[in-house]
């Protein structure tokens, strides 16, 4: 039964009247408003690597704000992106559960993940997809989706495109931020940070609390007679810094730190269906990179360097079996990077870089692997009038398991002024690294055996389209078509005793869209992405890639205090297995998911906020055998003040 004022709501809020008397004279914060409407254009560095005016771009790319973010009161990073175009996301039930990205069609391994040039991917996932679940969205400054096979600039598993997060940049006065939320499903959240600049230094630093509860992912009529069923409930808290320092007029160092601890409580599967007992999964996740970066001869050459590291640490406890099943995961990565950016003259600009990463894989006592890669990447910007534009870049890694692989790519643009016309496409290869799971994690008490002799995978994908702006960009629209051919896909042989590079697949698809400002205070936009993906061994389409997926976002600011967003997306149906993956060609039903949300500033540093989740209670399974949550019904309060302004107060106290 939903209950839409459970008791963390109620303790949410006797915290905020506790609350508002003691910040009630604090200075309002920038971020509590929503900013004015941009007049320069948006800048794109994940496409070419540096930062590049939207419009210069031939490749298909989609920005996600802070501002975007916290209108939609979005929560999580499956959340940001559930709605963009070519993107598919798949989450097994609740917060928590495995997220997958299917972009423009390729499998959920084939998309490379930034956090802060950190690459976020597990050395010890068994196929090195990224599960999206666990990243939490409260001090993202912007997500860029970049579209299209992009190996020739960031190497392996970018078969189907890139995701870079950005996270926060402390600047300006010394600030505190806070943020109590409650609601349905034991909803209970909370955040607190601190950042600022500080004569050469900045510094952002966040905690963020997130828990959802009473989530019931198991559908009834998988659940054999006679055993319980039990809701899903998640827990994760993520500790992140981003500092910074300038120690000199041109050089100047920084480092960025995340922890990631949570807890999952849900329902696995035996030969019966669904367990009795829930299972529970703990991961402890660990990213940071630090970089110096250089700028020599007035400008015309600018380089960085960077040293990251990562550490996956995941249990997974199954109480069903005596004696309890318990299966450690334990995957780390340490990456040495550098890059040079050459102004070789008013336009031209040659970027070159270098990589080495270690990755290792120590699942068990007995199951020890690594792998080296070594890459080196050369990259010509270009412009010419302030018409033409484009970007070639080559790049070849060498890998002491599976040899090297040279991959490149070309993305040219035109701007035709008069008409707000631009015209755009580009062309390149990708490829997937074979894992260190598939390499070496044999399992010969169930005769399956690992396949060191693995190939890369493989893809050649092209785009084309056009974007219009007409009336001072108060309308935009456009449509792009996209083509991708992949090969060496690995895959079960024959008798399932092992891998092989047997697979081959072809996707292809349109993303169209409208943008529409009718008035100031009112933007509309509207997405649609049609995805044919196909297995061309089996002649079948490939799971979990609907042919139609929409969606309509709509803001409106209606006084300089409050404002409404709302959004609807629709997921037409798709191919997909059961929840056991015994039967295979399933089709699912097509479902439609509202959301709206509203905030109000009510001065000195305090914004009141809430949302709906899930407006019209669709009860939906995405992927199948996996229920979703219905309405929810969320809301809180964000507090931003200047310490400064606290002080008069403080010594009044004193007196």
């Amino acid at each position: 039964m939903l209950r839409l004022v459970p008791l963390p709501l109620r303790r949410l809020s006797a915290a905020v009247a506790l609350l508002l008397p003691a910040f009630a004279n604090f200075a309002v914060a920038d971020e509590t408003s929503l900013p004015v409407p941009e007049t320069l254009p948006t800048l794109v560095v994940t496409a070419t690597r540096l930062p590049t005016p939207e419009d210069q771009l031939g490749s298909s790319v989609s920005v996600v704000t802070s501002a975007d973010i916290e209108r939609k009161q979005e929560r999580t990073l499956p959340e940001i992106l559930q709605d963009l175009p070519g993107l598919n996301v798949v989450q097994t039930g609740s917060p928590g559960g495995v997220a997958s990205i299917f972009m423009r069609g390729t499998n959920a391994n084939h998309v490379k993940v930034y956090i802060d040039g950190i690459d976020v991917s597990d050395p010890s996932a068994s196929n090195g997809a990224v599960d999206f679940s666990q990243f939490l969205a409260s001090d993202i400054e912007r997500v860029e989706v970049l579209r299209g096979p992009q190996s020739g600039l960031y190497g392996s598993d970018a078969i189907g495109g890139v995701i870079n997060i950005i996270t926060k940049t402390g600047s300006g006065p010394p600030q505190l931020r806070a943020s109590l939320e409650g609601g349905s499903f034991d909803t209970f959240n909370q955040s607190l940070g601190a950042s600022g600049a500080l004569s050469h230094l900045n510094y952002n630093l966040n905690f963020t609390h997130f828990h959802s509860g009473d989530t019931m992912v198991t559908p009834l009529e998988l659940v054999p007679p006679g055993r319980r069923v039990n809701p899903d409930s998640y827990d994760n808290k993520t500790y992140s810094a981003k500092l910074g320092a300038g120690l000199t007029d041109n050089f100047d160092v920084g480092v960025v730190a995340r922890y990631i601890d949570t807890s999952l409580h849900s329902t696995g599967d035996d030969f019966l269906g669904p367990e009795a007992i829930p299972s529970n999964s703990d991961n402890h996740e660990l990213f940071t990179r630090g970089t110096a970066h250089l700028v020599l001869f007035d400008g015309a050459f600018e380089q960085t360097a960077g040293i990251g590291y990562t550490d996956y640490n995941r249990r997974l406890l199954d109480p069903n079996t005596p004696p309890v099943s318990q299966s450690l995961f334990r995957g780390d990565r340490v990456k040495a990077d550098w890059q040079g950016n050459l102004k070789l003259m008013p336009g031209q600009v040659l970027t070159i870089g270098a990589e080495h990463q270690l990755d290792e894989l120590r699942d068990t006592p007995t199951v020890t692997a690594q792998m080296n890669n070594d890459a080196g990447f050369a990259q010509l910007q270009s412009s010419f009038g302030e018409r033409l534009f484009n970007t070639v870049s080559l790049r070849y890694d060498g890998n002491d398991r599976f040899g090297g692989k040279a991959t490149y790519r070309v993305a040219p643009a035109v701007l035709i002024p008069e008409t707000g016309t631009k015209l755009k496409a580009s062309v390149g290869t990708g490829f997937k690294a074979p894992t260190l799971d598939e390499l070496f994690d044999s399992l010969p008490q169930f005769n399956f055996f690992a396949n060191p002799n693995l190939k890369p995978e493989t893809s050649l994908g092209y785009d084309a389209g056009f974007e219009e702006a007409l009336l001072d960009k108060r309308v935009q629209f456009g449509a792009t078509y996209f083509h991708n051919d992949i090969k060496n896909l690995i895959s079960f042989n024959n008798d399932f005793t092992s891998y092989a590079n047997i697979g081959r697949a072809t996707t292809s698809g349109a993303e169209v869209f409208a943008a529409v400002k009718p008035w100031e205070p009112l933007t509309l936009r509207a997405d649609y992405t049609y995805t044919y993906a196909k297995d061309d061994i089996a002649d079948t389409e490939l799971t979990r890639r609907p042919k139609h997926k929409a969606s309509l976002n709509a803001t409106w600011q209606v006084t300089a205090a409050a404002s409404v967003t709302a959004s609807v997306t629709y997921v037409g149906s798709w191919i997909d297995v059961n929840r056991s993956g015994s039967i295979s060609g399933l089709k699912s039903t097509p479902y439609t998911i509202a959301n709206i949300s509203g905030s109000y500033d009510l001065g000195h540093g305090i914004t009141a906020f809430a949302r709906i989740n899930n407006l019209l209670d669709r009860h939906y399974q995405d992927p199948i055998g996996f229920l979703h949550q219905g309405l929810g019904v969320f809301g809180g309060l964000k507090i931003a003040f200047n310490p400064e302004d606290v002080k008069p107060y403080l010594s009044a106290d004193a007196k």
